[in-house]
């Protein structure tokens, strides 16, 4: 992802900005601050974004450095950063817990704004024209992105008391942000980012009352803003330097990434160096872990783990110059590529004003039959991974499926993304129920629907999947699938804790077609999938039990659990439909962190094991909330703790 979000505490939370700040005499906003010619030890001051700073009434002004006593007063106590005075109601101050962190209030959101690695390396070798270009294509992009969230996202709410028991979406007069451009990774690799913090304090349009961001939609949109983010980039960067881009493979579990052309893969994992830090302790943290509990740790867990290798291998942050940096990431350039660095971006920069515009759309160029054909493949794409979506899931997928597309302005790249998800929500089917009750004018937003509704909060599903759903629950209903006798259970099941025990008795004897298996993490689900597995394999022979999982490395962990061989449903599904897989009578068809499946992938192979004659069971933690979203009706049976 290009953008990522956290919160950002009250007090002290702000200070990790400024601890790379350049800090030298004079004037510290530098004529270049993103170019080799920016000699300072550290990073370029922040400076101020967005539209709601003109809502300060203040001499601030988009573009003027932040100081740190701003930023202490805005984001540190959520004042006004000139004035001083509170910007509406103080932070809550919450009680000391009897033990563990206090909790602190959420003072403003840092969403992090990178530009692909490639482009980085491109920018960190290039000369100084060249690192300029780049450096500008990025701020046009992030001012872009925050526009759209300006528009499309950001808004704050009234209370309940204030509006007959309801809460009220209002709209505000945009953000007040500030923006913080890092050039290195933490491994002192090229890594040109922007930390944008949007102030949680924003003012209400309607009353001019400064209330608190609805950051519920900030984190619904992440995705597709960092889709959109990239997309609008590599227009900018297409236009200015006739940049090609492509798409790289990044695994079985992962969406391929688009780099430019040009820069070779290897080169850019050479400058992937934190990122191979990381991976290879999460690898030691596995085998730790591997060692203690005899198996291999799902993939909630991994990434739990990566969290903790991610912290645990951070080094501290060694201050350079961007001078400073460019001559070690050139030297380096030249080591790998066997050629000058300079010379070598230049060489594929060559040709921009001959070719810049060649190919550059605009939305009247793109025929309405194809914005419906785009339209239909989002929502195709979008069911196969939720059983439910709303307008952010199908702006982020119409932002994928177009990543390729080169606009000739922003305005055209939303534009026609706006259009195939207006097609793909009519192509949807809406979940959501209209207003019965009439709204008064004064909530009544332009668009004409109801502040008493979040904005783009409506719910979407397909008669594909409600019929899809339909058919898994009759199949449940179903009685005609292989059994165990409840007797052989038993005697795989003494160690077991007697909710293991039933819950493996009632899978044995139901003869339903689908069965679930539901338990939180740690409740034994493993331990009681390794009984069946044996019960099973003694009554119904060898290979009689099958595992599936929604990706490969969640199969992966399944066949070190059971000792079978596991594929993921995707491959499964597609060897099936090449001939070269299919279910037989008497099997067990397990699929392992099937809440994580989709409705449609877990119609198709229990349609498959029906007509073989084979019994699927779903094995999954209602914790995780993906594809069916609890929504099942299915009578699970439920395991506890060991």
């Amino acid at each position: 992802m290009t953008v990522s979000i956290k919160k950002m505490s009250a007090g002290e939370g702000y200070r990790y900005l400024l601890r790379t700040v350049a800090a030298g005499d004079g004037d510290r906003s530098l004529s270049s601050p993103l170019t080799r010619y920016y000699t300072e030890a550290g990073t370029p001051p922040g400076r101020w974004l967005g539209s709601g700073v003109a809502s300060l009434d203040s001499p601030l002004r988009v573009g003027d450095e932040v100081t740190e006593e701003q930023l202490r007063r805005l984001i540190g106590e959520g004042k006004h950063p000139v004035a001083g005075e509170h910007l509406g109601r103080a932070y809550r101050t919450f009680k000391q817990p009897a033990e563990g962190k206090r909790r602190q209030p959420v003072a403003g959101y840092d969403l992090t704004f990178s530009i692909p690695k490639s482009a980085s390396v491109l920018w960190a070798v290039a000369d100084a024209g060249i690192q300029a270009i780049i450096a500008d294509a990025h701020h046009a992009a992030v001012a872009e992105m925050l526009g759209f969230i300006e528009r499309e996202v950001l808004a704050t709410r009234t209370g309940a008391r204030g509006v007959a028991g309801a809460v009220v979406q209002q709209d505000v007069d945009g953000m007040v942000a500030t923006g913080f451009d890092h050039y290195d990774s933490r491994a002192n690799d090229p890594h040109l980012h922007t930390h944008v913090v949007i102030s949680n304090r924003v003012k209400t349009s309607a009353d001019g009352k400064w209330r608190t961001v609805d950051g519920t939609p900030l984190h619904a949109w992440v995705v597709a803003l960092s889709e959109l983010h990239q997309a609008v980039f590599s227009d900018h960067l297409t236009r200015a330097l006739g940049i090609d881009w492509q798409r790289r493979p990044r695994g079985r579990d992962r969406n391929p990434a688009w780099e430019i052309a040009t820069v070779p893969q290897p080169l850019v994992a050479h400058f992937s160096g934190r990122s191979a830090q990381i991976n290879a302790e999460t690898d030691l943290l596995i085998e730790e872990y591997v060692a203690k509990y005899g198996r291999r740790p799902r993939p909630a867990t991994i990434m739990k783990l990566r969290a903790r290798a991610t912290v645990s291998t951070r080094p501290d942050k060694h201050v350079h110059s961007l001078a400073d940096l460019t001559g070690l990431w050139r030297r380096r350039t030249t080591e790998q590529l066997g050629r000058d660095a300079v010379d070598w971006a230049r060489a594929v920069t060559t040709g921009a004003v001959r070719g810049r515009a060649r190919g550059l759309l605009r939305a009247d160029d793109i025929p309405m039959e194809t914005i419906e054909q785009v339209a239909r493949r989002v929502v195709d794409i979008v069911g196969e991974k939720r059983s439910t979506w709303r307008r952010a899931n199908l702006y982020a997928e119409a932002s994928r499926q177009t990543l390729g597309w080169r606009f000739a302005t922003t305005h055209d790249r939303e534009a026609v993304t706006g259009m195939v998800v207006d097609a793909a929500e009519g192509a949807s089917l809406r979940l959501t129920p209209p207003d019965f009750a009439t709204t008064p004018a004064v909530f009544i937003r332009e668009d004409g629907s109801s502040r008493f509704r979040p904005k783009h909060s409506v719910v979407f599903s397909s008669e594909q999947i409600l019929a899809a759903e339909d058919r898994l629950l009759k199949r449940a209903e179903n009685r005609n699938a292989p059994t165990v006798d409840v007797e052989l259970i038993d005697r795989h099941s003494a160690r077991l804790s007697p909710q293991q025990s039933q819950a493996l008795a009632m899978i044995a004897v139901s003869a339903r077609q689908v069965d679930l298996l539901v338990g939180p993490a740690g409740a034994g689900k493993t331990t009681a999938l390794r009984a069946v597995h044996r019960a099973w394999t003694q009554a119904h022979g060898r290979g009689s039990v099958v595992g599936l999982a929604p990706s490969a490395a969640a199969a992966a962990v399944l066949a070190e659990d059971l000792a079978v061989v596991c594929e993921n449903t995707a491959k499964w599904l597609y060897d099936h439909q090449q001939g070269r897989a299919r279910f037989h009578r008497g099997q067990l068809v397990i699929i392992d962190e099937a809440t994580l499946a989709g409705t449609l992938t877990l119609d198709r192979i229990t349609a498959h094991a029906a007509e073989a004659g084979a019994k699927v069971l779903l094995v999954g933690d209602w914790a995780q909330l993906q594809a069916v979203e609890g929504r099942w009706r299915l009578r699970a049976a439920c395991v506890g703790s060991r």
